[in-house]
């Protein structure tokens, strides 16, 4: 690369990956670091800043120890992390207590007061959603009522890149990706007084951090962040991204009617749109350039799901690779039989109304763990198709393939059965760590490497498979889809009683 390389941050909910990239989105080195998570009541899940932020420094350190080159090479970083949850510091800009991750739900009673009438209309008009358990209205609101104690503690409102961020560069912020999580106006991209108030949260708008464009360099590495990260004394640090927003840019998903999807610990599907199209069925989220949104239809539902089912049924770590390929090797035509066992994979939560956990049903003696990953698998595809059947509403999906990204894309096997059971066409890239490289990206934008999102996307993404649906697949998964469908409707109705 003429002039240096551009380091891309990927910190996800149990592993935080760095990479160095060259300017065609080439990955040279790589590091990951795991980050625990812990839970200390139902419905909790959490895990310690600081560990959050030594795992990432380490992840960095071995991804340009990797890459065997030298620190003054490195002409930017990006920062992309898991959206919503809540990482607080106060005035000293130090922890105020553990962070709280997106797939942490105890909030979720406090979503009631906003999602029937007038308020929730409203909300949806500004901010292109409903606040969810995860979000802040909605952990602001249980932290002020549960811990008053961290409430006056807390100075800053970060979500995780922003907590990153902040331990390289020392500087409070976050991005529009980020702010988009419930208080902010989607099209003017900034705060917004009207919702803090119809959340009741007055109380807490001196905690909410500026917000700067996802390219704009935010900071610049401190001595101390050199010397834990081995990055040079004041390398740039753009603002970064909801990781999302990274991934989509990271697998050149983010031209206007571009659909993706991201098999990872969400279940996320994901359409390009001039407009913040309001709608009950997805989020409508400002996306990293002005004029276009990512409408987002999603649910803890995702890859992690299935690494549930897998650590229940004590079957191989590696749920991506050879578990998945013997659970969906082809019996007589297809992965998956008529008599085989469904899953609902709502053990993290659901954004269904009224909610249910996760389920299965059609078990018999003859059914084993193969059987029960195999439904898992399936189970976590067809709340994809769900969502996906959603998005519809908003615009046609079926003119293009589907991008994938996150773990499960790695799957030949998975994917395709993504494509059966969806009934559309799916292109993996090249990209093996689409979060940081599209992090990468974007601090390839901030530095003047590439001129805007889309010439990066040009310049770094190459598509090395296609799948397509197979026809003699389609009754079969068809008919599993409304049996599914109509168990999960079964049990909202039991939920709603």
């Amino acid at each position: 690369m003429s002039g240096g390389y551009l380091v891309g941050v990927d910190a996800g909910h149990t592993v935080i990956k760095a990479a160095v990239f060259d300017d065609r989105g080439a990955e040279i080195g790589r590091g990951a670091r795991p980050t625990a998570t812990f839970s200390l009541h139902p419905r909790w899940q959490e895990r310690d800043m600081d560990v959050v932020w030594t795992s990432a420094a380490g992840a960095v350190a071995d991804a340009l120890a990797d890459a065997g080159i030298d620190a003054s090479e490195v002409v930017s970083v990006g920062i992309g992390a898991h959206g919503d949850g809540l990482y607080l510091v106060d005035a000293g800009l130090r922890p105020v207590r553990a962070a709280i991750l997106a797939t942490d739900s105890r909030a979720a009673s406090y979503c009631d007061r906003w999602n029937t009438g007038a308020v929730s209309e409203r909300l949806m008009a500004i901010t292109g959603q409903v606040p969810a358990p995860y979000t802040p209205p909605a952990t602001l609101s249980w932290l002020r009522d549960h811990e008053p104690e961290s409430f006056e503690r807390a100075a800053h409102m970060l979500f995780c890149k922003d907590w990153l961020r902040l331990q390289l560069t020392g500087e409070v912020a976050t991005d529009p990706t980020e702010a988009a999580a419930g208080l902010c106006d989607v099209r003017a991209r900034q705060w917004s007084p009207e919702a803090i108030e119809l959340c009741g949260l007055t109380d807490a708008a001196h905690l909410l951090p500026p917000i700067l464009p996802s390219a704009a360099v935010a900071g610049r590495v401190t001595e101390k962040a050199s010397a834990a990260t081995g990055l040079r004394v004041g390398t740039p640090v753009i603002t970064g991204s909801h990781d999302v927003h990274a991934a989509a840019l990271g697998i050149g998903a983010l031209t206007l009617g571009s659909v993706s999807a991201i098999m990872g610990t969400f279940n996320i599907n994901q359409l390009v749109g001039p407009d913040a199209l309001p709608s009950w069925q997805w989020q409508a989220r400002g996306s990293l350039t002005d004029g276009r949104f990512l409408l987002m239809s999603t649910s803890p539902a995702g890859a992690t799901a299935v690494d549930w089912v897998r650590q229940v049924t004590v079957q191989p770590s590696d749920f991506v690779g050879e578990a998945v390929a013997a659970a969906l090797a082809d019996r007589g035509g297809g992965a998956v039989a008529p008599d085989d066992p469904f899953f609902l994979p709502f053990v993290y939560g659901t954004m269904l109304t009224p909610a249910i956990r996760g389920a299965f049903t059609g078990l018999g003696s003859w059914h084993g763990p193969a059987d029960m990953l195999r439904a898992g698998l399936e189970g976590v595809v067809f709340t994809h198709r769900y969502h996906l059947e959603a998005l519809e509403n908003a615009g046609p999906i079926d003119t293009r393939p589907v991008r994938l990204a996150g773990g499960g894309s790695r799957s030949a096997a998975w994917t395709q059965l993504f494509a059966d059971a969806t009934g559309l066409s799916v292109e993996v890239t090249d990209a093996v760590e689409a979060g940081a490289r599209g992090s990468a990206m974007l601090a390839g934008v901030g530095a003047g490497v590439f001129a805007d999102i889309d010439q990066a996307a040009q310049a770094c993404v190459t598509v090395v498979r296609t799948q397509h649906p197979r026809p003699e697949r389609k009754p079969l998964l068809d008919s599993r889809y409304r049996i599914w469908s109509a168990t999960v409707a079964a049990l909202q109705s039991v939920e709603a009683r």
